[in-house]
């Protein structure tokens, strides 16, 4: 069939070809309101999140495009919570003739949180203030105030120094680190570099827990391991958790060729004791044999030898529990409680386990033949 242009001669049209039409239409509505109301009912209530909205980390929304009031990210909430609590520490000392004077000059510089703001405690590394003359606290507000040095321990790295200045001071949260997870998420913050990069944020997970490092101090703990980025300066500032809280203190990287990422804190948990001491005594208390260790004697030197690894005993304390006990110089301690030792570092980890006056079995190798003897332990002092 065709059609004309002419108005008058359009083709005559079929009987019965409207009323067609008008079925098939109300035919599809009445299809398209079955449909509405069924679906529901087959798939559930179905609802989608708008295109222009984000999902934050609670599930919230927001319109994208809209950023004013966006306040979600916990970095930024822990940065702004912890941050004012973390300090800078210049280490200073003599710079003797060689250099043509006499005077003060920075040698070091690390990172410190201040535990307690009514008394200006401050917690960092012991190695940030090693042979410092004088110490120098960098507070987020501006002031740089000297410092006094409250107690040391190269035993477990800890120091505290204390700020006389206590105003408007904020003090961090202690978290529980026998709890955490590996996963978790964590915030480092210090000075990386100094004054110049203070406060730096940096964010990650913990990698590990439990990890031994053959360094004086940290050694004396089952460490966290981060990929924060921790760096030269951030000894001794804060690992916190989303909470805010402090789970760690900042203490060394890997810095071998080729390794990124892997940072490691002192547990808090495991440090408060110790800055519980330095602040109440001025010194840590730990548990000793009396004895003096040769860190030489490695696994490969014992090896050669056909001895077995343990710590060396180079000079036995007159009158001290290790000698009233019968350990004589050049006897290889192994093992303590059936716990192997493997070098003079795991000794010191391994005492750590108890207290002063508990009583300890060593495992003595001497003249190609094992045996034990019973040690009570002694108080060691921090210097």
């Amino acid at each position: 069939m065709s059609y004309y242009n002419d108005k008058n001669n359009y083709p005559r049209r079929r009987p019965g070809f409207f009323s067609t039409i008008a079925i098939a239409l109300i035919s599809a509505l009445l299809g398209g309101v079955i449909a509405v109301a069924l679906v529901p009912s087959i798939y559930g209530n179905i609802q989608q999140t708008p295109t222009n909205q984000v999902v934050l980390n609670n599930g919230a929304t927001t319109p994208t495009g809209n950023t004013e009031g966006i306040t979600n990210f916990p970095v930024a909430q822990v940065a702004k919570a912890t941050g004012p609590a973390v300090v800078g520490i210049a280490n200073f000392r003599s710079t003797g003739a060689m250099f043509g004077g006499s005077g003060l000059t920075e040698v070091g510089s690390g990172s410190g949180f201040i535990i307690d703001a009514k008394n200006g405690y401050i917690v960092t590394n012991n190695h940030v203030i090693t042979g410092a003359e004088k110490i120098v606290v960098s507070l987020a507000d501006g002031r740089n105030i000297n410092a006094k040095l409250v107690g040391a321990d190269k035993r477990t790295d800890l120091a505290v120094v204390q700020i006389a200045d206590t105003l408007n001071l904020t003090a961090t949260q202690q978290g529980d680190s026998s709890i955490l997870q590996v996963g978790e998420p964590v915030v480092a913050i210090g000075n990386p570099g100094g004054q110049e990069f203070a406060r730096s944020v940096t964010t990650g997970v913990i990698s590990a827990t439990n990890r031994i490092l053959e360094i004086e101090g940290e050694a004396s703990f089952n460490l966290i391991q981060t990929d924060a980025a921790i760096n030269p300066g951030n000894s001794g500032g804060p690992l916190v958790n989303y909470q805010g809280q402090v789970i760690g203190i900042n203490s060394a990287k890997n810095q071998e060729p080729g390794f990124e990422g892997m940072g490691f804190a002192i547990p808090i948990s495991d440090a408060l004791p110790t800055i519980k001491q330095l602040i109440e005594k001025g010194y840590a208390s730990h548990p000793g044999l009396n004895v003096q260790i040769d860190p030489r004697y490695t696994a490969e030197y014992a090896s050669q030898k056909g001895w077995p690894a343990g710590a060396y005993v180079a000079k036995v304390t007159l009158g001290g529990p290790a000698e009233k006990a019968g350990i004589r110089t050049a006897d290889i301690l192994t093992k303590i409680n059936g716990k192997d030792i493997k070098n003079s570092l795991g000794l010191t980890r391994e005492l750590f386990k108890y207290k002063p006056g508990d009583t300890v079995t060593v495992t003595v190798f001497r003249d190609n033949k094992t045996v034990e003897v019973s040690v009570t332990l002694v108080e060691i002092k921090s210097q």
